[in-house]
């Protein structure tokens, strides 16, 4: 049985679903803060699944879990919050969340015996890139509160493995996009902030809303590395197997290794939508870098990961997602 935290939302939701396909248990545990209970109903179809609400920040909550399900063999931790611009405005909510709260994950997971963790990470532990494509043994400097807390677990990770032998992968996802290939689960973000769902949906809420035009790149909007949420699971399984064989920690880049702009994103779901975007130029984000690609041949020679979905394939699977959302509403 695997424990996945925070699998009531987008990435998580994912990575039950294909867990489930492939015949395994899972236990959910979510606060539903951002996550969502009708994607647990609809999740629960698909295989033996479990759900806890609770929260990491409550050491009880995380203890009942592992207290009544004594078949936990691994955790894959998604649970945080993730929004670069809120966590330079209340850096205390991230690192209270997402650090204290994993610490009481950890604490509860050596408590029962528990010695196995794949967690989301993210590209933020590099900060302001020194080179691009960015492998694993690029300097780690986070630039936003929310890349910090993310970098202080890693670091509380490896210390952990050290003094008590718990085994992880930290994966360092770059911007996943795209829904399931199916249509089963997709993208649900309340605000949303990311920005594939942003342009689907910005004929229906208002002008998109373009951050930076200045930046030095091709085009002059952000370039970043986009990865589909499948081939982003998939990478996940094969961490846990690389775990449960190697029982060995270390950490990886998710991504494709190739950068596109926010102005080429907009400019492909225009094609897929048929009709033009409308966008305001607004000042950059702090904390945003220029570029933001990764080298993602660890991944591939170690994992043996393969990246099987296009960009196109991302945003028109995204696409549909956002048009059976809005029949269903």
């Amino acid at each position: 049985m695997i424990l996945v935290t925070g699998g009531a939302g987008y990435i998580g939701s994912h990575c039950v679903l294909k867990l489930l396909s492939d015949g395994i248990d899972v236990i959910v545990f979510d606060s539903l803060e951002l996550g969502h209970r009708e994607t647990i109903e609809t999740l629960k179809r698909y295989g033996s699944l479990k759900f806890v609400q609770g929260n990491l920040k409550n050491i009880d909550d995380i203890r009942g879990v592992f207290m009544s399900n004594k078949n936990i063999e691994s955790v894959i931790h998604f649970a945080g919050y993730s929004q670069v611009a809120e966590s330079i405005k209340n850096p205390q909510k991230y690192y209270y969340n997402n650090v204290y709260g994993t610490l009481n994950l950890l604490n509860a997971m050596l408590e029962f015996g528990v010695k196995q963790i794949v967690f989301s990470s993210s590209a933020a532990v590099y900060g302001e890139p020194k080179y691009t494509p960015i492998d694993e043994n690029h300097q780690l400097n986070p630039i936003n509160p929310y890349g910090n807390s993310k970098l202080i677990v890693e670091k509380i990770l490896s210390d952990y493995d050290k003094a008590y032998g718990l085994k992880s992968v930290s994966l360092r996802y770059f911007n996943a996009c795209g829904a399931d290939s199916n249509g089963i689960i997709g993208e649900m973000h309340n605000p949303e902030t990311h920005l594939i769902p942003n342009i689907l949906k910005s004929d229906k809420e208002g002008s998109l809303k373009l951050f930076g035009t200045d930046y030095d790149t091709k085009d002059g909007t952000c370039v970043r590395d986009y990865i589909n949420i499948d081939d982003l699971i998939n990478a996940h399984i094969l961490a846990l197997k690389y775990l449960q064989t190697n029982n060995k920690s270390d950490c990886f880049n998710l991504g494709t290794g190739e950068g596109n702009s926010v102005k080429e994103i907009i400019e492909l779901c225009e094609k897929i939508m048929c009709k033009p975007v409308k966008y305001e130029i607004h000042p950059r984000r702090t904390g945003d870098p220029a570029v933001l690609t990764a080298d993602n041949t660890k991944a591939k020679e170690i994992l043996n990961w393969i990246q099987e979905k296009t960009l196109s394939q991302s945003i028109q699977s995204a696409y549909e997602w956002e048009k059976y959302k809005n029949s269903a509403e």
